[in-house]
């Protein structure tokens, strides 16, 4: 019996799994960064969600640990590297919420282009301001899609729906695969000219990391939206910011940041930029799948067997 350290809420499904193989899961959600490294002491695996911090402190107590599992897509909170000279396993459930992370870009992308946080507030604030709201279609406009995997995708066959014209940036897929939504093959520079709305779909990596930055946004259209569901981090907040008060863009709609909690983000506040409190997987089937995904993958982990879903 290996005990298993659980620091957020993950799915009863996935703990239940653990717990039926004979492991002792230990919940204890909460944690501050130095609880964690005191309950880490001992454990044979720790399942996190994008919350808790896994850094060289905390493998470094965990001297017990062969696997941290990440019930969800994005490692960035966990130090792969570390983890890896530490011979720790790290895996995820990278399939577990592309459904969801897709069908809120297309609530956001909507909300923007309907302005409906804005009138919901106004019309519960007792203001009827209809003609003030005024929208803009999704027939007829072009999406850029950056990042075409799973859930870019998604998104763009969702948009095809909806009458739009898609292109694409993504310097590791293939024109077959663009194929599959009609979707045509640009540089980042052409897609932010050409684009009426863009869609984020990136890991959070060196390369992403500030990709649409100032530059990037002066070569838009000032009818551009842009929305990210994917991580923080890869658009400069600061300049998305200044572009959406200048009017350099006419919007954007936000569901991740730089730092999480963003209680202090400069897209806060700024007419025309709706967030969310990163969402994007924030459904109870995308969120069972999680559950269920990482559970199975740290039981592998546990009895030595191959891990599909090891990121390192």
């Amino acid at each position: 019996m290996k005990r298993v350290l659980v620091s957020e809420t993950i799915a009863e499904a996935g703990l239940d799994l653990l717990g039926s193989a004979g492991h002792d899961v230990d919940v204890q959600l909460g944690l501050t960064p130095e609880g964690l490294c005191e309950a880490v002491v001992g454990a044979s695996a720790l399942i996190v969600r994008s919350a808790t911090q896994v850094d060289a402190a905390v493998l470094a107590a965990g001297t017990d640990l062969v696997v941290v599992g990440r019930a969800g897509v994005g490692v960035d909170n966990v130090d792969v590297a570390e983890a890896s000279n530490r011979g720790v396993t790290v895996v995820n459930a990278p399939l577990s919420n592309v459904t969801s992370a897709a069908e809120h870009s297309m609530a956001l992308l909507l909300a923007q282009a309907r302005n409906v946080p804005q009138a919901h507030a106004a019309l519960q604030a007792g203001r009827w301001e209809r003609s003030q709201w005024q929208g803009v279609e999704l027939a007829g406009k072009t999406l850029g899609v950056v990042g075409l995997g799973r859930i870019g995708l998604l998104v763009a066959q969702r948009a095809l729906a909806f009458g739009m014209t898609i292109v694409a940036h993504d310097p590791y897929i293939t024109q077959e695969t663009a194929d599959k939504v009609n979707a045509e093959l640009v540089e980042l520079d052409e897609l932010m000219a050409r684009s009426d709305f863009v869609t984020m779909h990136l890991l959070k990596t060196p390369e992403t990391i500030g990709l649409i930055n100032a530059d990037m946004l002066a070569k838009a259209k000032p009818s551009l939206r842009i929305v990210n569901v994917s991580r923080g981090g890869v658009i400069d907040e600061e300049a998305l910011a200044s572009a959406v008060r200048s009017g350099t863009i006419a919007g954007a709609a936000i569901d991740v940041f730089d730092v999480e909690p963003a209680l202090d983000s400069p897209l806060l506040g700024v007419d025309g930029i709706v967030v969310t409190p990163h969402l994007g997987a924030n459904t109870a089937e995308a969120q069972h799948a999680a559950g269920i995904t990482i559970a199975e993958q740290v039981k592998l982990a546990l009895t030595g067997e191959p891990v599909p879903f090891a990121v390192n």
